[in-house]
């Protein structure tokens, strides 16, 4: 099977500064795949390179088993970026019926309309849009050509929870007919309800990849929380204790070992109620990753 997404040996050098070193990645068809990366981490380098829009120091990139620069690739290929520098003065259906035309094969302007929440303002002018609603138009333009790989770059960036919400919801249906989508966001509560994969990457390479359950468990921490009369302050001399605090009358314990932690506190008989023990979240996860790239 050729995948969709196919880097060989990529790297990107400006002069002598490396932006990304030499990284491998497959992406396969319905792979919904959360791309994060801190600032000047070579993420919006290394997607450009799949786009085609920057040309690799070393190696190869292939879509759908093409060059990304192939008429074959970008007639299945949409992209959503945060700012796409699209003229004010067109009505929203004037634009998408421009943006039609580029492509052999694309999807009726109702429907757009509909996946984009825009039928009530198909006639308006693109200048007169709100920034979330501008988003909502670049994903319908991203669609015209109804494309096989679907790439998002910070997607809900300005959309209000109603918004983001059906935003997300037409993204799962464009996934269940088997479609591809790369995505970055800094939401990564999205990524973590969304992402069938995720790919972090820090200073130029790729480091850590898997399941966001794969990717918190990375991480050895785990949160105890719990209301108890012991201080705070105690709990972070414990061994193993990385941050103890008292947030809503709850201590909350982020610790690598949470059974010693637990046996101790039993064994001096602190008072115990409310007793939970938790996986970090994505974003504690994301964090802690990253950070440790940067020590």
């Amino acid at each position: 099977m050729v995948n969709v997404i196919e880097l060989r040996g990529v790297s990107k050098c400006y002069g002598k500064l490396q932006a990304v070193y030499p990284l491998d990645l497959d992406v396969q068809a319905g792979d919904i795949v959360g791309f994060l990366g801190p600032n000047g981490a070579g993420k919006t380098t290394t997607m450009s390179m799949m786009l085609g829009l920057r040309r690799p120091t070393s190696g190869t990139v292939r879509l759908f088993g093409q060059p990304p620069s192939s008429l074959q690739s970008r007639a299945r290929v949409g992209i959503m970026l945060q700012e796409s520098g699209v003229p004010g003065s067109l009505r929203v259906d004037e634009l998408l019926r421009l943006f039609q035309s580029y492509y052999p094969y694309t999807l009726p302007t109702a429907e757009l309309l509909e996946r984009a929440g825009l039928v009530e303002k198909r006639h308006a002018l693109v200048s007169a849009l709100s920034g979330g609603q501008k988003q909502r138009l670049y994903f319908a333009l991203a669609l015209a050509g109804d494309p096989d790989l679907l790439f998002l770059d910070e997607p809900t960036a300005g959309m209000d929870v109603e918004a983001r919400l059906h935003f997300w919801e037409q993204v799962r249906g464009f996934t269940a007919l088997g479609k591809t989508i790369l995505f970055s966001t800094h939401y990564l509560e999205e990524v973590d309800a969304l992402a069938t994969r995720i790919i972090v990457i820090d200073k130029g390479r790729i480091i850590a990849e898997g399941t966001p359950h794969e990717i918190k468990g990375l991480t050895a921490d785990k949160h105890v929380i719990l209301r108890t009369n012991l201080p705070a302050d105690l709990v972070n001399g414990y061994p193993g204790v990385r941050t103890a605090q008292v947030q809503n009358g709850e201590l909350q314990v982020a610790t690598t070992r949470p059974e010693d932690f637990l046996r101790r506190v039993f064994s001096e008989g602190w008072e115990v109620n409310d007793l939970r023990v938790k996986e970090v979240d994505l974003e504690t996860a994301f964090l802690s990753l990253t950070e440790e790239v940067h020590v």
